[in-house]
């Protein structure tokens, strides 16, 4: 009999940790299964091609709120060609409302609720039994195997359907090893579990429904990320639902990585920071910039939508922990918001967002409610005048304390988040505009209706043409400092990358270019991947950032450079070393160089 277990995952460098420990628990118990990745990304034809050419007795399939439109596409096209294959679907989008699921797709056989490696392998058992036959009649005997499975749902041939009680959960030391063949998985991100379950009670959360936690021993997590460790894979994430819940268990792990860091290997971890410990965050001072990264799930700083929710959480430690760790400058953090939450309002939002935004992290996602089936929050959906979409992935679209037309303009913010702080191109030039606002909410927003009413955002753009209409809003919005913005911009230009191109505005580098060459060549350099720009007004300051100085007044003579307009003073020069890199920002290496060092032949005394 040949299973085939099939994901469809978001992108391609993701894998399915389900599916894949779904095939090594059966197969622990002598059951063979194949696993079929795509992504939904790929067209449904072609999906379905693949599928049906592997042949499968039994089809399977992951769900989640991002492909259950697909997987029940494929499972009603597949259905039609190969009638006589049972279909399943597990995963947490269809492990709740499991009859109204199978009602309203006939082209599943049943579903497997919640965790899913026994129940997995009793299928297995379940269809080689009747396939090896028993003499009765199939259709019975399938029926009363199936009743004796625990963790289903399922179809009887008079079209009711039978909800089994759930499987008794697993001692997390009997889930084998998944990743023994790493070479499937290059370039592609490993997935990783040292607990399952959750402490907390978030109202919009399925893991809170999983009360029972469990933990793999250290003994067995040790020797899994040396695994990944000696085989050097780029990034493991822990998908654990809170890390740190279990001080012990988070401290043995981050010192284990301490103490046997490759300087490859990044981990990721979901913690509450309120939770981390003096110790634990003396431990991170001392890391590799990039051993670790930590996502860190604010949500919201309003009191009253805290309670609400049923979060546990001390944001005035939150603050000091997302500080205390940002002073190291060697972890990743990555912070998130989500709007539509109960008792937040726009304003409390907007107040949320300048406040975590202020805290600086690498990375700010602003998330919109999911209202999903067996949450809390599912339940009191009416409680709190929650209308959210009907179909996958239920976002929220009003609620008692907020418009739709608010959401809309806070899906605004977060377009301009994405494309001018997250992605990190634009972090100079953000920290000049930050100055004329006292809301970076605000500063957001309104960057995106200049952009809209110029109907920017119906299209794509090259990173120059971003860049001038950053400086297209900027000047409109911040009179007097269009020759800050121009250095910020010309400086995001290449902290990242060489520019092939440079904007109309920026000044030419002809008259340097003979000053340039011989500096390089001076020092070894001229074969190297790195630029030189001169700044009249930008500095690095001690915390190596950069920073500017004031406009000298109007009474200041000015001289025309190509088309940019500088002032009579000597520019500092900044070297981008590209070979040399930033290990959490990717961003090159800065040299400040003084200007007599750029025409010296013995340089160095201004260089930092």
């Amino acid at each position: 009999m040949k299973c085939l277990l099939t994901a469809l995952n978001a992108k391609y460098i993701h894998s399915n940790l389900a599916v894949y420990s779904l095939q090594a628990y059966a197969a622990v118990r002598g059951y063979g299964a194949e696993i079929a990745e795509f992504t939904v990304n790929q067209r449904i034809g072609e999906i379905l091609e693949r599928i049906y050419r592997r042949k499968p007795d039994l089809l399977v399939f992951s769900c989640y709120i991002w492909n259950i439109d697909m997987v029940t596409e494929l499972a009603e096209e597949f259905h039609k060609l190969c009638p006589q294959v049972p279909v399943w679907a597990g995963g947490p989008e269809v492990s709740y409302e499991t009859e109204a699921f199978l009602r309203k797709n006939p082209a599943f056989t049943g579903v497997m609720m919640g965790e899913g490696e026994r129940t997995f392998s009793a299928l297995c058992a379940m269809y080689e039994a009747l396939e090896a036959g028993t003499g009765g009649d199939p259709v019975l005997e399938q029926e009363r195997l199936l009743a004796e499975i625990p963790g289903i749902s399922w179809r009887r041939a008079d079209g009711t359907v039978a909800v089994q009680p759930l499987q008794e959960l697993l001692p997390m030391d009997e889930l084998p090893f998944c990743y023994e063949k790493i070479e499937d998985f290059q370039n592609r991100i490993i997935y990783y579990e040292s607990s399952r379950g959750c402490p907390f009670c978030c109202s919009y959360c399925l893991s809170s429904v999983d009360k029972a936690l469990r933990f793999r021993s250290r003994k067995l997590v040790f020797r899994e990320l040396q695994f990944f460790l000696d085989h050097q894979v780029s990034q493991v994430k822990f998908v654990d639902r809170t890390f740190n819940c279990r001080p012990d268990h988070a401290l043995a792990v981050w010192n284990y990585l301490q103490e046997h860091d490759n300087g490859v290997t990044n981990f990721h971890f979901e913690v509450a920071a309120d939770l981390l410990t003096g110790e634990e965050m003396d431990l991170f001072s001392r890391m590799r910039p990039g051993l670790i990264q930590l996502e860190i799930g604010v949500q919201s700083t309003n009191d009253r939508t805290i309670r609400e929710i049923r979060r546990r959480m001390d944001l005035k430690k939150v603050c000091h922990a997302v500080l205390r760790v940002r002073q190291g400058k060697n972890i990743h953090q990555h912070l998130d918001l989500i709007a539509g939450l109960p008792f937040e309002d726009y304003q409390t939002f907007q107040r949320s967002f300048d406040t975590v935004y202020g805290w600086k992290p690498d990375q700010l996602q602003l998330g919109f409610l999911k209202v999903l089936k067996g949450s809390y929050m599912y339940g009191h959906a009416d409680d709190y005048g929650i209308v959210c979409r009907s179909r996958a992935p239920y976002e929220v679209m009003a609620t008692r304390w907020i418009s739709y037309g608010e959401l809309l303009e806070i899906h605004l913010v977060e377009q301009m988040l994405e494309q001018m702080y997250n992605s990190g191109q634009f972090r100079t030039a953000l920290s000049v505009l930050e100055k004329a606002y006292g809301s970076p909410f605000q500063m957001f927003l309104d960057m995106a209706h200049f952009f809209r009413e110029k109907g920017w955002l119906e299209s794509s753009h090259s990173r120059i043409q971003w860049t001038e209409m950053f400086l297209e809003f900027a000047a409109a919005k911040d009179a007097g400092r269009e020759i800050w913005y121009q250095e910020a911009l010309v400086f995001d230009l290449y902290r990242i990358e060489k520019s092939k191109s440079r904007p109309l505005w920026a000044a030419s580098l002809r008259e340097y270019r003979k000053q340039m060459q011989g500096y390089l060549r001076r020092k070894g350099m001229e074969k190297s991947y790195c630029h030189l720009e001169p700044f009249w007004f930008l500095r690095i300051g001690t915390d190596g950032k950069p920073e500017f100085a004031e406009i000298p007044g109007t009474g200041k003579e000015t001289r025309k450079t190509g088309v940019g307009q500088l002032w009579d003073t000597a520019p500092v020069w900044i070297l981008f070393d590209y070979g040399r890199r930033d290990p959490l920002t990717n961003e090159a290496a800065l040299t400040v160089i003084c200007p007599e060092n750029m025409a010296n032949e013995k340089s160095g005394d201004c260089e930092q």
